[in-house]
């Protein structure tokens, strides 16, 4: 009977399909099946069998008959070894290499890498939470202005943005194009950006009533030295609305921010600051989508 088969386990066949260099006898009882051992460390089939493939995790014995893979008693402890590394953050790679030669000097110096390697990650995702709280923040804003005075006057304090120039004609599609080259220029470089973007129109567009003629895209991003492309809004007054709706309809409110400032008195000193408040990220609806528009202003003399 099969299960009762006395298999030797000699160094020569180890070195092709096993992890252990063991000179034993072993009965097929005392091996687990590839579905036992994938049972019991809730680990896929295809896994195991990818991690043999690549010499990670190799079966204890073969059955050269139909290829079964079995793994002794002692080889789980080796695995469990695997998956805690892995759910460390070592590469299979990594791992291959240090349990080639593992002992408490090497683990100790792998171990203090990997630390770093942990503090860069939270660091990341600190980061990333702070990003998805202010978009979130940004859009609960804007629902509740939305629902109150249209336009509104706001003491805007001092912001850097990543900019890119928006090439001729200044089409929709130039603007995405310039956009897309900040996201990649921010995520190459690891900036410290957020996750919104924005475009400038220039005031004398906006006068001759080519509202959507951005002349550079923009990202918000906290001050850094590490590129050059960085433009300052000042601090100071801004008249601002909440546009609702696609981008093409966005004349309309640029004509109530004009009749605003004339009959209020004021005027305007800048160009035009958009910034994607509910856009393509957050909503497949365009009717649903949100600009935030800020020019700053100053009261008129006299």
């Amino acid at each position: 009977m099969e299960n009762l088969l006395v298999i030797y386990l000699f160094e020569d066949y180890n070195n092709l399909y096993s992890n252990y260099i063991v000179k034993e006898e072993l009965l097929l009882d005392d091996l687990f099946s590839i579905g036992e051992l994938s049972k019991y460390q809730n680990i896929s089939k295809q896994t195991l069998i990818f991690y043999d493939k690549i010499g990670l995790f190799c079966p204890a014995y073969v059955n050269p008959t139909n290829g079964y893979r079995y793994y002794s008693a002692k080889q789980i402890d080796y695995l469990d070894t695997i998956l805690i590394m892995k759910k460390i953050g070592f590469s299979l790679s990594e791992i291959r290499e240090y349990l080639r030669e593992c002992n408490t000097k090497s683990s100790m110096a792998a171990l203090k890498r990997q630390l770093s390697s942990i503090d860069r990650r939270i660091d990341e995702l600190r980061l990333l939470r702070s990003r998805v709280a202010h978009r979130c923040a940004q859009m609960e804003t804007a629902l509740v202005c939305c629902g109150s005075s249209p336009i509104q006057i706001e003491n805007i304090e001092e912001q850097y943005i990543l900019t890119q120039s928006v090439n001729p004609p200044y089409t929709l599609k130039d603007i995405s194009i310039a956009t897309k080259k900040c996201f990649a220029q921010g995520f190459q470089l690891q900036l410290p950006i957020f996750f919104q973007c924005g475009v400038i129109v220039p005031l004398s567009c906006i006068r001759d009533g080519r509202f959507t003629e951005a002349s550079d895209a923009f990202l918000p991003i906290e001050q850094t030295d590490k590129i050059s492309n960085i433009a300052c809004i000042p601090s100071g007054e801004y008249v601002c609305i909440y546009h609702i709706g696609d981008y093409l309809s966005i004349g309309h409110s640029y004509e109530s921010i004009l009749n605003f400032c004339d009959m209020h008195g004021f005027q305007i000193l800048s160009n035009s600051y958009e910034f994607c408040i509910n856009d393509y990220i957050t909503s497949t609806d365009e009717n649903e989508y949100i600009t935030k528009i800020m020019l700053q202003v100053s009261h008129k003399k006299g």
